[in-house]
């Protein structure tokens, strides 16, 4: 293992310390593992909330800030936060709008923001509502999950919810925007290579040099099926059909088409594939109204990538198009 650490007992914590030396606009409780902006609370705005496993960088802590999240609390590597802190982070972010938690469906994510509610609307009454998101097509259950995977759309709905906060909306209307964008969303990802977690020293799962995973998780969960090495445009066949084939998504404004890295994987070869994603959505008669390219949620150093497509109306773009200042998606600022 050749990683750019001290103490894998410490990653976590001096990676935070890096963020609130990088990002003197954002608050970092080292205490609690908290990622608040820096004018948190905003007051007569709903408060946004996400977190997780670390390991999926930039996702969460890269996307506090105005136009996104309030808070995000990390975790350990690719180990949910823990109650406590998610409570701590839903009281400190509540501008007297209420709250609303996004959450990625993996078990422990869901049962510890459930418990993070409820502690925080006992402990001062601030009303909590969440939103799970369930956007990969790969798998309907794995072993993190009932339910399919939350992945890629999680990206696009804190972008979008976090607009419609901005503009000072309710509670009940931020749910609501949430809501549309996981069911208007879905996402597959494929792997080339397994990740490395810092504690364990070696890959999570062994592939071949000649095989590859597709469907896999953000955790390196199995996906549908491992399958010889296949040229880009093969790939990105596997990825988009079954996408197009479990959501309708012509008609309408098209869709955001949102090709993303899973940490190993050349930005060189992430727009490869993009030109191949996006001639199949060509072929199939679907219009491309944004896009995003890069990568936004991470497996630690796994080769690979995903498609999350999006349907989208007037209002979905236009709160994507709005303004945003995070460390690391910024437009319109």
């Amino acid at each position: 293992m050749k990683k750019l650490i001290n103490d894998p007992a410490d990653v976590v914590s001096e990676a935070l310390r890096g963020i609130a030396l990088a990002h003197p606009d954002l608050r970092v409780d080292h205490e609690n593992k908290v990622i608040y902006r820096g004018d948190a609370p905003v007051r007569g705005k709903v408060g946004l909330i996400s977190g997780g496993g670390s390991g999926h960088e930039p996702l969460h802590g890269g996307f506090v800030g105005m136009g996104m999240l309030d808070a995000a609390c990390a975790g350990e590597v690719f180990t949910s936060p823990v109650p406590d802190q998610m409570a701590a982070a839903t009281k400190a972010v509540d501008g007297g709008a209420g709250v609303l938690h996004i959450v990625k469906n993996y078990t422990g994510d869901v049962m510890n923001f459930e418990m993070a509610a409820e502690l925080a609307e006992a402990e001062t009454g601030v009303q909590v509502t969440s939103v799970v998101t369930n956007d990969d097509v790969a798998v309907q259950d794995s072993l993190y999950t009932a339910g399919r995977r939350g992945v890629g759309v999680t990206v696009l709905l804190e972008k979008i919810a976090g607009a419609a906060a901005e503009e000072g909306r309710s509670l009940a209307d931020v749910a609501a925007v949430a809501r549309k964008v996981n069911d208007n969303g879905r996402s597959m990802g494929m792997a080339l290579t397994s990740g490395t977690v810092p504690a364990n020293g070696k890959p999570t799962f062994d592939l071949g040099d000649d095989e590859m995973e597709i469907g896999v998780g953000i955790h390196g969960e199995p996906g549908r099926r491992r399958v010889p090495l296949a040229t880009a445009r093969q790939i990105a066949a596997m990825l988009v059909e079954p996408i197009l084939s479990d959501l309708d998504f012509t008609g309408g404004d098209g869709v955001i088409a949102f090709v993303n890295g899973l940490g190993g994987t050349p930005l060189l070869e992430l727009y490869v594939m993009y030109a191949e994603v996006a001639t199949i959505l060509e072929k199939s008669g679907i219009g491309v109204a944004r896009t995003l390219v890069g990568p936004y949620i991470t497996s630690l150093d796994m080769a690979g990538c995903s498609v999350t497509l999006l349907k989208v109306d007037d209002e979905t773009l236009r709160l994507w198009d709005a303004p945003v200042r995070t460390p690391a998606l910024r437009w319109g600022v």
